[in-house]
C-alpha cells in the first residue's frame, strides 16, 4: 500500500492561525499522556560486517522488509519499492538514508509496555537476521566503514536532502548515512506545560547525551569524541539544528515556534506520489502561492506536517515533544531513555524540580554543554564540578518521578528499574563509549571487528 493520506492533511494551510492551531491541538489531558519510543540500528552482513544495500538478494534491506511482510507487517511503497512497514496497531518500521533500521513504537501508557514492545521487535528482526545471516548493532555512529561507501535508500526525500546538505554543513551526509539514535516522544496538556517541558528538555539534553555516549569510533579507529553522533549535529545545517535559545525567551509558545518553522528553508513538496525539490525555498512564499519551485500552488496541512519533520533540533515540537539527544545503544539503554524523560517530565513535582535545577543556566552555559559534552561526556566541566554531578542529581529527580507514577509490572517492579543502567554509568563515571575504547585498546588489540560480535543485538 502507499502511505496513508488522512483527510485533515488535505485541508488548506495558507493561514498562519491554522498552523498554530495544528500544534495546539496536541494538548491532551494528563490521563491520556502516552510514551512513544523510536530507535535506529545499523544492519550488516555477519560474514564481513559490511552494511546492507537496499537491493541485492539474499542479503539486503529489501529482503528483511519482505521477510517481515511474511510475518504480518503491511508494506508501504514508494516507486514500487517497500520503504516502510506498518503493523496496523500504531507501530511502524522505517528506513534512514543509509539503511539504518528504525522502529517507531506505538504510543503506550508505561515504560514496561514500551520495553516489551522493543523486546518483541528485536526478537523478530533477530529471527529474520538469523535466516539471512545479518546482524543488528546499536551504536551512535557506523564504527568501521567510510561514509562515502555507505548505501542509500530509494526514498525521494533523501535524494533531495543528499543534494542540499553538503553546502550547509561538512557533516550532513554523515548524519544521514551513518548515525543511529534512540528518542522518546512525550505529550503535554497545555501550552504552559509544553514550554516548561521544552526548556527542561533543551537544557538537559546534553546530560542525556553524556549518559548515552556510545559513538567513539570512525573508520575503525577512535575519533576523539565519545558521542561523535552528537558532534555531527553541530556541523549539519545551522538553519535547522541546535539548541533554540528563543525557547527560553519570555512569551515563547506555539506561535513563536510556528514563526521559527516558517523561517526554516523547505526541502520538498510531496504531490501525487512524487517529491518536488524546493530545497532552500520559503514556506511563507508557499502560503502566498509564490513558491519558485512550485509556482501557483498552495500548501495543504500535510505539507506543514512534512515541514515540521525537517528540523533536527535537540528537542523537536510536533503535536508532541521529541527528545533527540541520545546515541543508539543496547536493549536496556533503549528502555532507559523513556524512563529518564518520563521520570523528569510526566510527574509535576519532578518537573518543578528539574525546572528549578536549570532555571538559572545561562545561554552561554547551555551552549558550552552542547559543544563540549560530545567530546568529554560526564567529565565535562560545569559550575565547579562536572556533568556527572548534574547527571546524578537529574537521575535522582527522575527516579522520584517514576516512583510516584506507581506503574508496576506483573512482579511488582515499578518503572524505576529502567534507570539502573544510567545510575551505573553515572556512579562509575564511565560511559559505554569509554567501555568500548577500553576494549579496543585492550582485548581487541586495536581491531574494530570484535565490536560487531560482542555488542550485536
Amino acid at each position: 500500500m502507499a502511505a496513508d493520506i488522512k483527510p485533515e492533511m488535505l485541508a488548506p494551510a495558507t493561514d498562519r492561525r491554522v498552523l498554530i492551531e495544528y500544534l495546539a491541538a496536541g494538548c491532551k489531558p494528563e490521563r491520556e499522556w502516552r510514551i512513544g519510543t523510536e530507535h535506529e540500528k545499523h544492519v550488516y552482513r555477519r560474514e564481513d560486517y559490511r552494511p546492507l544495500a537496499y537491493d541485492g538478494a539474499p542479503q539486503s534491506i529489501r529482503a528483511i522488509l519482505e521477510r517481515l511482510v511474511e510475518r504480518g507487517w503491511r508494506p508501504i511503497l514508494e516507486g514500487g519499492n517497500p520503504i516502510a512497514l506498518d503493523d496496523g496497531k500504531g507501530c511502524s518500521i522505517t528506513l534512514e538514508p543509509g539503511g539504518q533500521f528504525e522502529l517507531s513504537g506505538a504510543p503506550l501508557a508505561s515504560i514496561h509496555e514500551t520495553c516489551d514492545e522493543i523486546g518483541r521487535h528485536l526478537t523478530e528482526v533477530k529471527a529474520v537476521g538469523a535466516e539471512l545471516d545479518v546482524g543488528f548493532l546499536g551504536l551512535g555512529y557506523q564504527p568501521k566503514w567510510p561514509r562515502p561507501g555507505l548505501p542509500w535508500m530509494p526514498k525521494g526525500r533523501y535524494a533531495i536532502m543528499r543534494r542540499y546538505m553538503p553546502p550547509r554543513g561538512a557533516l550532513g551526509l554523515d548524519m544521514m548515512q551513518a548515525t543511529c539514535t534512540v528518542q522518546v516522544n512525550l505529550d503535554f496538556d497545555c501550552e504552559r506545560t509544553m514550554v516548561e517541558m521544552f526548556r527542561i528538555g533543551l537544557a538537559l539534553q546534553p546530560i542525556a547525551t553524556a549518559l548515552f555516549a556510545n559513538s567513539p569510533f570512525k573508520e575503525g579507529t577512535p575519533c576523539g569524541w565519545l558521542s561523535y553522533r552528537s558532534h555531527i549535529w553541530t556541523d549539519t545545517d545551522p538553519d535547522r539544528c541546535g539548541m533554540l535559545p528563543f525557547v527560553f525567551d519570555d512569551g515563547f509558545g506555539f506561535e513563536r515556534y510556528v514563526d521559527y518553522m516558517l523561517d526554516v528553508p523547505m526541502y520538498f513538496v510531496y504531490r501525487d506520489g512524487r517529491y518536488i525539490d524546493v530545497a532552500g525555498q520559503s514556506f511563507r512564499d508557499f502560503m502566498a502561492g509564490r513558491l519558485p519551485g512550485y509556482p501557483g500552488h498552495y500548501p495543504r496541512l500535510g505539507d506543514w506536517i512534512d515541514h515540521l519533520t525537517t528540523v533536527f533540533t535537540e528537542v523537536r515540537l510536533k503535536r508532541f515533544l521529541e527528545m533527540r539527544g541520545a546515541d543508539g545503544g543496547p536493549w536496556n539503554r533503549l528502555c532507559a531513555l523513556p524512563a529518564f524523560w518520563v521520570g523528569l517530565l510526566y510527574d509535576a513535582a519532578a518537573r518543578r524540580a528539574a525546572h528549578d535545577l536549570v532555571r538559572d543556566w545561562s545561554e552561554a552555559e547551555r551552549a558550552a554543554l552542547r559543544r563540549d559534552v560530545p567530546r568529554l561526556a560526564l567529565k565535562t566541566p560545569f559550575r565547579g564540578g562536572t556533568v556527572r554531578d548534574v547527571a546524578l542529581k537529574v537521575l535522582c529527580i527522575a527516579h522520584q518521578g517514576l516512583a510516584r507514577r506507581r506503574c508496576e509490572d506483573w512482579v511488582g517492579r515499578d518503572e524505576t528499574v529502567f534507570l539502573k543502567p544510567l545510575f551505573q554509568i553515572a556512579e562509575a563515571d564511565f560511559t559505554m563509549a569509554e567501555e568500548l575504547l577500553c576494549a579496543f585498546n585492550g582485548r581487541w588489540q586495536g581491531q574494530i571487528d570484535p565490536l560487531f560480535r560482542e555488542y550485536a543485538y
